[in-house]
């Protein structure tokens, strides 16, 4: 057996922390550190323009086209130095049925020397002390005698050191119904919601004045118990505590919904939305050894939350009763739509590894157990009454419940409900509203962080019902809208003013501008005059989503080299936005052109020892106040790459770090270039402004001073002792924490909570903040402040005999601040259309015994939008300006795929008449209608 991972120098492993007695070693990315990537051109230094300061190529482009193994499913044994070379592998039998006591597996079918070489149940994981990690829950492998808690449950691990055998099993196994064994029946396994959420906001005539009721003024409020599994709200009672005000404000609009004032419309609709996969390119899978010589373990995956899994693995393996003396841990570039994100496989492949007998063990899904096991988009129940007043058209009130199926484990679904009823407003302004959520558990498979979280869901219906009420109504779609629509310093259904300027009217107004709906009457006369058996249909929407989730941390760690390089370490994780290659370039700002090397998924930041202790989404505010004393303490230490936070949340700790560097290291060292000479040099006769200072092709240049290359400022830096390095720790609780940080004998107020600096070539010092300014705990209930703004027109026909629908074509207008890498944005733009497609009009997830969880589901019954279904030759898009070059860049990489789906269902509505409620809307629904 090969020497263990333990031998290998620093330059390859970075040591991370000690967590639970167990020292806990990363390699990010792949079995070799990121120098040694660069070095073998793996990964790509940027091909930088300096003139139009434009990047020309993603830095991991060519490694991903050319199929070098930068993901984790493509990484065996032998490609991972000091790794033994046999590999072996692993799957898991699961349940299909889960309404009978699991009874065990038979495995009589596996012949001809095809039964594994190790078994692995629950039985032997209770004898050996391996488990979830809290936050999954109970039941790594299922106990015999319990009735399943869902649809595809694991009951045992198979394990091989052959691949023959292996690959000759499985498929023997598979699609059989006599494997499992089953007994008596006990029905599905009832329990209380997974989480739940109500929010009521009383506003004042003058939207601009205080409000009279709402979460973040006064409190969101909580059920006082469950009653067959749904919540108990409290009673409502004036005089009474917050939460019962709150509730009489809900009950009297209630009553007045039910009985309106005649000059109100009130529409009440029920809208259904389904679930859906994620379709990561990447299936789960992990790849690990135990070296229970030297008490090692190894373990490659796939991962958005690297931090996370870098603190619950060793926990897991600590209480366990595996001698372990060190992890070593290998995130990979991967794709996840936030399938990947607190997902519990790394932990299935942890449970595998612990098991291989010496032999490295790879647990990886094929795409029927990704369809089995994988976590899944909330379907959602929901419920609207909206009121319009008939006269002035505006909204009087929104009342509105969301039920959103969680599955079978908990995972995020209490705050993806949460954020789908926050989310309900879309683009509009409602003085009066009541909204509520419920995450109900259920035997389905687990649903979780999928891309949209809950908002797709919420904003389509809204924006559906707002196309149904300007009809019933006579009025214009787009002045109704536009009549409706939030305006700057206007307030949320929370109660909290959004972030800087809204501009969801100028992109609507963009929008409609197009003449796909300008000249939308004649170009469907035109249409159905040529093709006699087709209906033609246009539709418009227009969505805002938030970003964030209202305890995004990050660090950033920017250095120059004394070759006069520039490096970047971050801790945010590559999922396939681009943004190792987007923060790269976000150093150009402050240090005249990209880092050349990147390092991303990092968990060791020794050099800045931040602590975080506390729930920072239920933390009082004495609690904060006490915590922050410590000038090393956070409310949250890391976040994953998730809510579409690289864009913003990420790249202010980049920023961060690289301005520091600028002014306290690169600025000096020109000014001293500058100033040499008699009389201080050629600055002297002019008026000198760091403000003024400007990148150009050839280097640093300010109020006409001489041009300094950057390497030359780089040695100047170096040789005066200035910062060459900066790391950074941010956290937002929608708005940024400060401190006030001592730096060169200067105290300075900055929007970060932690920092450390390295001056020339020394060790980094870590910069003890000398007061933190965190944003008030109370702005939890703010529900969200980020905001990007998305339109969408789209024009479709419908075969009258057939009733199948043809996207012809479809239009976007995105608003998302300053743009980083334009390319990437318009890959995020591209790929959130199709993916909104796809359910508006294709995918589809059956619940339950006939869903996804049976394990018989993959694409050949599944349809994921191809290039014909989403009009990939006609389609457009725009991005509308900043307001200015000083305008941050926004999240945007949920909000596309929101419009395009109710675009699509209005485009179908004006074609037919019918103004569908559910999703997807598939051929036979519409037969209905029209036949």
């Amino acid at each position: 057996m090969s020497k263990s991972n333990v031998e290998l120098s620093r330059r390859h492993f970075l040591k991370c922390a000690v967590i639970a007695g167990i020292s806990v070693y990363l390699a990010p990315l792949y079995s070799r550190a990121f120098d040694v990537l660069f070095e073998e051109k793996i990964l790509q230094s940027p091909d930088w323009n300096p003139v139009d300061k434009q990047i020309k190529f993603r830095i991991d482009g060519f490694a991903k086209v050319q199929g070098e193994k930068v993901f984790a499913r493509d990484i065996r044994a032998r490609d991972i130095p000091h790794w033994p070379k046999q590999q072996g592998h692993a799957f898991l039998l699961r349940v299909t049925q889960a309404d009978k006591i699991y009874q065990g597996f038979n495995l009589d079918l596996l012949k001809d020397g095809l039964m594994p070489d190790r078994i692995v149940t629950a039985s032997d994981l209770e004898k050996d002390g391996v488990a979830f990690p809290e936050f999954y829950g109970d039941d790594l492998l299922l106990p015999e005698g319990k009735t399943p808690a869902y649809l595809g449950q694991a009951v045992a691990l198979l394990i091989y050191h052959d691949f023959a055998k292996f690959r000759f099993a499985k498929e023997t196994l598979k699609f059989r119904d006599d494997v499992i064994q089953y007994g008596a029946v006990t029905g599905p396994l009832e329990r209380d919601p997974w989480g739940t959420y109500r929010g009521v906001r009383i506003g004042n005539e003058n939207p601009y004045e205080p409000d009279i009721y709402s979460s973040l003024k006064d409190m969101p409020i909580s059920p006082i118990g469950m009653k067959k599994h749904l919540p108990v709200w409290p009673e409502g009672r004036e005089g009474g505590k917050l939460d019962q005000q709150g509730m009489l404000y809900a009950d009297e609009l209630a009553k007045q919904l039910e009985n309106p004032p005649e000059d109100w419309l009130v529409l009440k609709r029920k809208y259904f939305s389904q679930s859906i996969d994620t379709a990561a390119l990447e299936p789960d899978n992990a790849n690990g050894w135990y070296d229970a010589k030297t008490q090692s373990f190894h373990l490659v995956i796939p991962t958005q939350s690297p931090q996370e899994v870098a603190e619950s693995l060793p926990e897991m393996l600590a209480k366990s009763h595996f001698p372990i003396k060190q992890i070593f841990l290998h995130p990979c570039f991967t794709v996840g739509y936030g399938s990947k994100d607190h997902t519990p496989f790394p932990y299935y492949g942890a449970m595998a590894t612990l098991y291989g007998d010496g032999v490295p063990i790879r647990l990886a899904n094929d795409r029927y157990e990704q369809f089995q096991s994988t976590i899944k988009r909330h379907a959602f129940d929901m419920d609207y009454t909206l009121a319009v007043n008939k006269k002035t058209h505006k909204i009087e009130a929104l009342s509105a419940s969301f039920i959103g199926d969680g599955g079978g484990r908990c995972n995020f679904t209490p705050s993806v409900v949460m954020v789908g009823a926050t989310g309900a407003q879309a683009i509009y302004y409602i003085p009066r509203s009541d909204l509520s959520a419920v995450g109900i558990a259920s035997r389905a498979v687990d649903a979780g962080s999928a891309r949209g979280y809950g908002t797709l869901q919420a904003m389509a219906a809204t924006d559906m019902l707002m196309e149904e009420a300007a009809k019933l109504l006579k009025v214009d779609p787009i002045e109704f809208r536009l009549k409706n629509i939030i305006k700057s310093g206007m307030k949320n259904t929370q109660g909290a003013i959004p972030g800087g300027a809204i501009r969801a009217d100028e992109v609507l107004t963009r929008c409609a501008a197009h003449p796909m709906w300008t000249d939308r009457a004649k170009r469907k006369a035109d249409f159905e005059a040529k093709h006699s058996g087709k209906l033609f249909g246009t539709g418009i929407s227009c969505v805002q989503k938030d970003f964030g989730t209202g305890a995004e941390s990050s660090f950033a760690r920017v250095e120059l080299t004394p070759e006069g390089k520039i490096a970047i370490y971050h801790s945010g994780a590559e999922i396939g936005t681009g943004m190792s290659t987007s923060q790269s370039v976000v150093c150009a700002k402050w240090l005249g052109k990209p880092a050349e090397q990147a390092h991303f998924s990092v968990v060791d930041w020794s050099i800045l020892p931040m602590i975080s202790t506390g729930n920072p989404f239920a933390m009082s505010q004495d609690e904060q106040n006490h915590l922050a004393q410590n000038p090393l303490w956070t409310p949250n230490y890391c976040s994953p790459a998730s809510a579409s936070n690289s864009a913003y949340y990420f790249t202010h700790s980049t920023e961060a770090a690289a301005r520091l560097i600028f002014e306290h290291g690169l600025w000096p060292a020109a000014m001293s270039i500058w100033q040499e000479g008699i009389g201080g040099g050629q600055a002297a006769p002019l008026v000198v402004r760091r403000e003024d200072a400007r990148w150009v092709a050839e280097g640093l240049t300010a109020d006409g001073l001489e041009v300094l290359s950057l390497p030359r400022l780089i040695e100047r830096t170096f040789a005066m002792g200035g910062v060459t390095g900066a790391v950074c720790h941010v956290f937002n609780r929608w708005q940024w924490a400060e401190a006030d940080f001592p730096i060169q004998g200067e105290t300075r107020r900055l929007p970060i909570d932690g920092l450390s600096l390295r001056f020339a070539d020394k060790e980094y010092q870590v910069c003890h903040r000398e007061k933190a300014y965190y944003p008030d705990t109370q702005r939890n209930d703010a529900g969200v402040t980020y905001y990007s703004a998305v339109a969408t027109v789209s024009e479709l026909s419908i075969d009258k005999a057939t009733g199948q629908v043809e996207l012809l074509n479809h239009h976007s207008v995105v608003e998302c601040g300053n743009l980083i890498v334009p390319q990437l944005v318009s890959g995020q733009i591209q790929g959130g259309l199709a993916m909104g497609i796809g359910h508006a009009l294709h995918e589809y997830l059956p619940l339950y015994e006939d869903g996804p969880g049976n394990g018989t589901w993959n694409f050949n019954r599944y349809h994921l939008p191809l290039a014909s279904d989403v009009a990939v030759w006609q389609q457009t898009n725009e991005v509308l300006p900043g307001l200015s070059d000083t305008d941050p860049p926004k999240g945007v990489a949920e909000v596309v795929m929101i419009p395009v789906v109710s675009s699509i269902v209005n485009a179908i509505a004006d074609a037919t008449g019918h103004h569908f409620l559910h999703l997807p809307v598939r051929a036979k629904d519409i037969l209905e209608v029209i036949s």
